[in-house]
């Protein structure tokens, strides 16, 4: 197709939620977003009396930074579009090539600084997507990454919207011819270190020369790939309600489904959860050890900073490292409160009937996690048992025993949480005394 504000005002019309309530486009300073910019600017208030504003992300990686504000600017000024610059820093850490970790920190600056229901409008065209296809292709992706880049996905309070996939670059620029004299070239674009730029330029010529068609072939087989995304993902659906067992997954329940479904259905769960699942040979894996492991243990297959365990016939997806109380004192104080740490919330005193009797209590305890050993009766008629084996009769998740806030007076155990009192301090039964309430906690059981 052609290129002009008319056709963007029809493909806008097709992808833009209705409930996007306005429009910003990420502006390199380059040819491809200053024609996105120009077409959209042309549109002004006509599609849905939208506004329109640009954002340009400044990486400082080069010394060409300060042309590409400067081009983003005078663009902006010439369109009168408003314009927001962001200043990032980009750090290659764990392996991850500058490439990557230019456009994973560029996104997430556009990300957080989207505003709600605002669309974020980015000007990748149909050689973009080609090459997507290329790269996932050989980098041995499965049919989602095989999909390529969606015209239209959530993004942070908004949603990202590339309206260009079904336009090639020459006609892009070709629109765009006027605005030269505002765009700066960066020069990571001629640089073959990366993959993209050594598929554009070194790989891509030969391609089209011997397939004029190849941009379109391979855009149509990216979108193939996306439509049996869709099937699959409407498979999984219906595995997950199949095999959830509450928030979790029924350890039976993903027996009864094949190895294909079951790894399908587990990487729905996960991105259901925000999360990115692990690479295909680790979650294979990952399920063979949770559902073939013996009835009394408990694996643990770790990836990035998430996991996979099993408990009591349910799949888990916990942080790899849980969360471990470490001491604190805590006032005996009616109403007063003492923050556990990171993710694990906090304890206040209450006033309870039968409760902890506070007079017996010194003017301070120490809050702290198991050691090993500990005991506690929970009643005068009851026997005295482990903690181990409460944690054990009531589900305390074990991966979250550490977490498990266990009040002392002196060294002798009061409390744990709010789940059990040590018979001898309570009150009795009509008579006030202290209570426990943990909030924002940790899920236990």
């Amino acid at each position: 197709m052609s290129f002009s504000a008319a056709s963007l005002h029809a493909v806008l019309e097709d992808c833009i939620p209705a409930e996007a309530e306005g429009l910003a486009v990420a502006l390199s300073g380059g040819a491809d977003s200053a024609a996105l910019l120009a077409a959209a600017a042309v549109l002004g208030r006509s599609f849905r009396n939208l506004p329109l504003r640009a954002v340009h992300v400044d990486h400082g990686l080069q010394a060409a930074a300060a042309d590409f504000r400067k081009s983003a600017q005078s663009l902006c000024d010439e369109l009168k579009v408003p314009l927001s610059i962001l200043a990032i820093e980009v750090s290659c850490e764990g392996g991850s090539s500058l490439e990557a970790a230019a456009r994973e920190a560029r996104y997430e600056a556009l990300q957080q600084h989207l505003k709600p229901r605002e669309c974020l409008l980015t000007a990748h065209h149909r050689e973009d997507q080609a090459e997507t296809f290329l790269l996932q292709a050989l980098r041995g992706a499965g049919v989602k990454g095989l999909s390529a880049m969606p015209k239209c996905r959530e993004f942070g309070p908004g949603w990202h919207v590339r309206p260009l996939l079904d336009v090639s670059g020459e006609d892009l620029r070709q629109f765009g011819r006027a605005l030269q004299r505002f765009q700066s070239r960066d020069p990571m674009n001629d640089d073959v270190r990366f993959d993209r730029v050594h598929l554009r330029q070194e790989i891509w010529p030969p391609v089209v020369r011997r397939w004029p068609g190849a941009a379109i072939a391979l855009s149509r087989a990216a979108g193939h790939a996306a439509e049996a995304q869709l099937l699959l993902d409407a498979l999984a659906r219906a595995d997950i309600e199949r095999v959830r067992d509450g928030d979790e997954l029924s350890v039976p329940g993903l027996r009864t489904l094949s190895v294909e479904r079951r790894a399908n259905a587990v990487r729905l769960w996960l991105g259901a959860q925000g999360l990115e699942p692990p690479p295909a040979a680790r979650l294979t894996e990952a399920l063979r050890q949770i559902l073939e492991a013996e009835e009394d243990h408990q694996p643990s297959i770790v990836w990035g900073e998430r996991a996979l365990r099993r408990y009591r016939q349910r799949m888990f997806v916990t942080e790899a490292q849980p969360p471990r109380i470490d001491p604190v004192d805590w006032e005996v104080k009616l109403g007063r409160a003492v923050e556990l740490g990171p993710r694990l919330g906090r304890l206040t005193w209450t006033a309870r009937f039968g409760g902890i009797a506070a007079e017996r209590l010194p003017s301070h305890v120490s809050v702290r996690r198991r050691d090993g050993g500990e005991t506690l009766r929970a009643a005068a008629a009851a026997k005295t048992q482990s903690l181990q084996h409460l944690c054990q009769e009531f589900g305390v998740l074990p991966w979250m025993r550490d977490a498990l806030p266990l009040i002392f007076a002196g060294d002798e155990l009061v409390a744990v949480a709010d789940m059990w009192v040590q018979a001898r301090w309570r009150a009795a039964e009509a008579t006030p005394g202290l209570g426990i309430v943990w909030q924002a906690g940790p899920l236990m059981t």
